[in-house]
């Protein structure tokens, strides 16, 4: 049946940027998806859930002065595109979705009915377990495979999959612990460099310039040698 409406693309352009899919591909990727209402969701992926985050951002009601009409409505809106992430971004498990709190127990149900009509077109089983006074939504939905995510990203390698890394400054004082420790089995030191990724030195000479002196009066004058090359948590000290 297919075989009649197959056709060969020949133009130059890419065929998922000519048709848009590679930029709807980019936004699944992203952990922030923005509401129309100028509100957006905040997806995190766990190994033992999915969190879903909804934030009012920019929408603060139009023509209403009652803040529970501008929560039910960037609620509503948020469950209708969240049911379309979690097809689009194939997720699975345990999912909890956060909402805003409403005080307005109709309002809940409301949301909580709307979800489930959202959910009805989803070929992959789910269910709505519970819906709480703080606004928080548990749900599953049936894993059949790795989400968008998982197949097409890895982990990072700079930080390990955590999603943070250390700050310069906390790199800093724990440079200042090490050249304690050093300091304690190093007699006739000559000169001592210190190798330290950029930001980590600019902030060692700036803002944490205190630290630095404490560092030398612990190890004499230190040349700090700002390297790209390594991690920013990475530092190293040579001795002559």
């Amino acid at each position: 049946r297919l075989v009649k409406r197959v056709k060969l693309y020949t133009r130059d352009e890419p065929i998922l940027e000519n048709y848009g899919v590679q930029e709807e591909v980019d936004k699944a990727l992203k952990p922030r998806v923005w509401l129309k209402s100028g509100g957006y969701l905040v997806i995190n992926q766990t190994e033992a859930l999915v969190a879903i985050d909804v934030n009012t951002g920019k929408f603060v009601g139009r023509g209403s002065n009652r803040l529970e009409d501008t929560i039910t409505k960037t609620n509503m809106e948020a469950v209708d595109e969240i049911a379309r992430q979690i097809r689009l971004r194939d997720l699975g498990g345990i999912i909890v979705l956060d909402l805003i709190d409403m005080e307005d127990r109709r309002n809940r149900n409301k949301v909580s009915q709307a979800l489930q009509e959202a959910l009805a077109s989803d070929k992959s089983p789910n269910k709505v377990l519970s819906f709480n006074d703080f606004g928080l939504i548990i749900m599953t939905r049936k894993r059949v495979k790795q989400s968008l995510e998982r197949t097409m990203c890895a982990p990072c390698d700079y930080c390990e999959g955590a999603g943070w890394i250390k700050s310069p400054q906390t790199v800093c004082y724990e440079i200042l612990e090490e050249a304690r420790r050093l300091a304690k089995g190093l007699t006739d030191i000559h000169q001592t460099t210190l190798r330290v990724h950029p930001d980590v030195s600019r902030t060692l000479n700036e803002s944490e310039s205190t630290v630095l002196e404490e560092i030398e009066a612990y190890l004499g004058n230190v040349d700090v040698t700002g390297d790209k090359s390594i991690h920013q948590e990475q530092f190293d000290f040579a001795f002559i």
